[in-house]
């Protein structure tokens, strides 16, 4: 999904900060390919400056009214109390919403990304797990522009996942264990007689083991059962299955990690930006560093 959001989304378009973001935004309301093909289909590339919340209803509606999903079973979308019955009319709505109120200006005005963590948030619907993941979405773009390594929330399944790891003692300091992960994961690395030379030369980042312990959850409930997490989840929902044409991987360009941004697609340019070139940091919490060692 991250891969057409990528490719297709954010970087097939107007590279206008309100356009990027728009397209982003709607995309991830209903986080579903076929959806935002049928809408390129029937109202046009979207496109905040043309946008018509009436037009794109009316083909969604009928969509529905087809049978046909229009959201993903990836995770839960709440519904946005905005007036109207149907949950997709209310998302529309609520991007108006955001749009109408200067959503991105205000986006160009965030210094951290917990900023932008914390203007998504304030939005009807969007809880912590959503606004950071939306947060991450608007950073593999031009929109904004901060360090992965900046700010991370742990999301539902990464919370089960680091208990799992952890133990109980995990609660309530899930992102320090997430950041002492990633800024030590080369001594553990060693440590445990693992070569990991990362993504095309880049290392974790915070987002990345956010999403480890996510998928290490989802591996305990099929061979752990047993192991209960916070959630109390002992199930998956879905398991994979091939959909198509596999999409070639191709990353932000600011990464710097793309083939044709290369000398050789495993190695990182040395003229990036030192922010994201560098090994992440190494100053966790103690109270981080104690738990795992202990472990």
């Amino acid at each position: 999904m991250s891969q057409f959001l990528i490719n297709d989304v954010i970087y097939t378009g107007d590279q206008a900060t309100d356009e990027v973001a728009f397209r982003i935004l709607l995309f991830k309301f209903f986080n579903r390919i076929e959806t935002w093909n049928l809408l390129v289909d029937e109202v046009g590339a979207p496109s905040w400056a043309s946008f018509d919340a009436a037009a794109y209803d009316r083909v969604l509606s009928a969509a529905m009214a087809e049978g046909q999903r229009i959201y993903s079973a990836a995770y839960v979308m709440p519904a946005p109390h905005l007036g109207a019955t149907r949950k997709h009319t209310n998302h529309l709505r609520l991007l108006a919403r955001m749009f109408g109120e200067g959503l991105p200006d205000r986006l160009g005005e965030a210094s951290t990304m917990k900023t932008v963590y914390e203007l998504l948030l304030s939005y009807p619907s969007m809880g912590p797990f959503l606004a950071f993941q939306f947060a991450t979405d608007l950073n593999y773009s031009t929109a904004i522009n901060f360090d992965e390594m900046d700010f991370v929330v742990a999301g539902p399944g990464a919370r089960d996942g680091l208990r799992k790891c952890f133990g109980d003692a995990a609660k309530g300091i899930e992102a320090d264990l997430i950041r002492y992960v990633a800024e030590h994961q080369d001594e553990h690395f060693e440590r445990l007689g693992l070569e990991f030379t990362g993504l095309r030369g880049r290392p974790l980042q915070l987002i990345d083991c956010q999403n480890l312990f996510c998928e290490t959850d989802k591996y305990a409930r099929v061979v752990h059962p047993d192991i209960a997490g916070y959630s109390g989840r002992s199930r998956i929902k879905q398991r994979f299955a091939p959909a198509g044409t596999p999409t070639p991987a191709w990353f932000p360009p600011k990464w710097g990690i793309n083939p044709e941004e290369c000398d050789s697609p495993l190695r990182v340019p040395t003229d990036l930006d030192e922010h994201r070139t560098r090994r992440p940091r190494r100053n966790s919490r103690d109270a981080s560093t104690g738990l795992l060692a202990a472990r």
